[in-house]
């Protein structure tokens, strides 16, 4: 009897796996035919304006990477990488608290706080992790969250994570967010949270009216900075400093991930008394292995280029406006303004695909964007200009879209 009973779980168990095999097979073949497919290309190059990929031959010019600054391989911030390597070797081996700080991090939160001029910060291991532990920290059930329709998923998910009441208002509308405003004045604490650029179509948010309104009905500001650290506003601050509200954005998160050197790692930078709160109760920060000190290494390196100049920031704005202008010229539809993260808008998710494979066989790597990533019927090819992309590589990439445009009919 016991071996037919073992018997019958292991047909049971191999049932059930069968079946959910089948499910997973299904919902891939789904993925594959609704044009959403997401490939990976596989780079054997550093990262750079110019990269080597499998399977194509030659430098191909990279107009996908969130390489702002073009620091991800500045000779600077490489070397200050491998040296923290050497002293401070690969790893901790530890979450903070235990063993896992090291002087070069709190150094790296000294340099970070003094960039964007707050009391403090904290690191991560990425802003994922940053946004996934704040919001229950902070946040209670007598409290009030009001976040933007558009916000970046990791802001979405450490908001389910919080106990206090949600708020939803359209997608930088002062209005609606106002009448949310009114309809959370019962609560104890109320925090407006926003991107400072939303990723998918690099369109800025209204800062100084979200500013205006949160201090009319006595509620904080959050923002999320990963598309504008080290290069908006004149010194590269960030959105709020581009805006003119740096004094009146409360709690800023962002990333060491894309301009501040491109490897791996997040922050909040706020005030003291927060983060003295999220050190003792942020569990992305007590759970989590401390970031290995060669990021440390190049991100510090990274952070003190930009406090010691803002050269390089301000290089980025004259590329920008260079690909957006032509493109446009040339009769393409392109979202948002102002800002290197430059959506090539066409609608159709297969569309996009097709036309990235095609500027790839040109020389020119970038990604069609679509469903789940964007809306569905506003796929488009996101392209992002960097600091180290000369105009001679602008142009060259603004021909490969016309002569991929016109091939399909995108652009006469």
């Amino acid at each position: 009897r016991d071996r037919i009973n073992y018997l019958h779980t292991v047909l049971s168990l191999a049932i059930s796996i069968a079946e959910a095999r089948t499910v997973l097979e299904h919902e891939l073949e789904t993925i594959r035919t609704g044009g959403t497919w997401k490939g990976e290309r596989i780079i054997t190059s550093k990262q750079g304006p110019r990269i080597n990929v499998d399977g194509s031959h030659g430098d191909i010019l990279n107009f996908c990477a969130n390489n702002y600054l073009g620091l991800s391989s500045h000779p600077q911030v490489v070397e200050a990488g491998i040296e923290a390597l050497k002293k401070y070797g690969a790893g901790l081996s530890s979450v903070r608290f235990i063993c896992g700080t090291q002087d070069i991090h709190k150094d790296l939160e000294q340099k970070l706080a003094q960039f964007h001029e707050r009391e403090d910060c904290i690191l991560y291991a990425s802003c994922f992790d940053a946004n996934a532990g704040l919001f229950e920290v902070l946040l209670g059930p007598d409290d009030a969250v009001l976040s933007d329709e558009l916000n970046h998923a990791s802001i979405i998910d450490g908001i389910r994570l919080c106990r206090a009441k949600r708020f939803r208002y359209k997608h930088m509308d002062l209005n609606d967010l106002e009448t949310q405003l009114k309809e959370s004045q019962s609560s104890r604490l109320r925090l407006v949270v926003t991107d400072g650029v939303f990723s998918m179509d690099g369109d800025m948010a209204p800062l100084k009216g979200i500013c205006d309104l949160a201090e009319k009905y006595g509620a904080m500001v959050f923002i999320d900075e990963c598309h504008a650290t080290g290069f908006m506003g004149p010194r590269g601050r960030g959105t709020d400093e581009l805006l003119g509200v740096m004094d009146r954005v409360h709690i800023v998160n962002s990333t060491l991930g894309k301009a501040l050197g491109g490897a791996a790692g997040g922050y909040t930078v706020g005030p003291k008394p927060l983060i003295d709160l999220l050190r003792q109760r942020s569990r992305p920060y007590l759970f989590s292995n401390s970031l290995p000190p060669p990021v440390v290494g190049c991100a510090t390196r990274a952070v003190e280029l930009l406090l010691a100049s803002n050269e390089i920031a301000q290089s980025v704005g004259d590329k920008t406006m260079r690909f957006r202008n032509k493109m446009t010229e040339a009769g393409f539809t392109i979202s948002g303004s102002d800002h290197p993260i430059c959506p090539v808008m066409l609608g159709d998710a297969r569309l996009a695909s097709l036309m990235a494979d095609d500027m790839l066989k040109l020389g020119v790597y970038v990604i069609g964007f679509s469903y789940p990533v964007v809306p569905k019927g506003k796929a488009r090819i996101r392209v992002q200009i960097s600091a180290a992309h000369t105009d001679q590589d602008i142009d060259r990439a603004v021909d490969a879209f016309i002569q991929t445009g016109r091939k399909h009919g995108v652009v006469s």
